[in-house]
């Protein structure tokens, strides 16, 4: 993901998922992107913005916790998230925050 999310006014939630993988791939690409296509699908979702270099983040943007609590339980997610802890992360944090303030700068050439 290149993009920065294009988000509401706040408030809103954020979850930061802060990563080191292991050296196995094994389907976590696939996996990875699949995640993104789901969560795009679930009520409450906003946005998306994720980088790898050493340390991995991901950020995904909620309307607000209850829209977060359904996609932590969602199945194909819970499958990822075994599959994480058995063999594509090293170590891994989760934050969860609400917005309550944002600005942007723009230019647009």
């Amino acid at each position: 993901m290149n993009l920065i999310a294009k988000t509401p006014k706040p408030p809103y939630y954020v979850v930061i998922f802060s990563n080191h993988r292991t050296g196995v791939d094994d389907g976590y690409e696939v996996t990875a992107l699949r995640m993104i296509e789901l969560a795009a699908q679930q009520p409450g979702f906003l946005g998306v913005e994720s980088v790898r270099e050493n340390l991995g983040i991901t950020i995904s943007y909620w309307a607000d916790q209850e829209s977060i609590k359904i996609w932590k339980t969602n199945a194909e997610h819970l499958v990822a998230q075994r599959l994480g802890h058995e063999k594509w992360y090293s170590s891994f944090k989760t934050r969860i925050a609400k917005v309550e303030r944002d600005y942007e700068f723009n230019i647009f050439i």
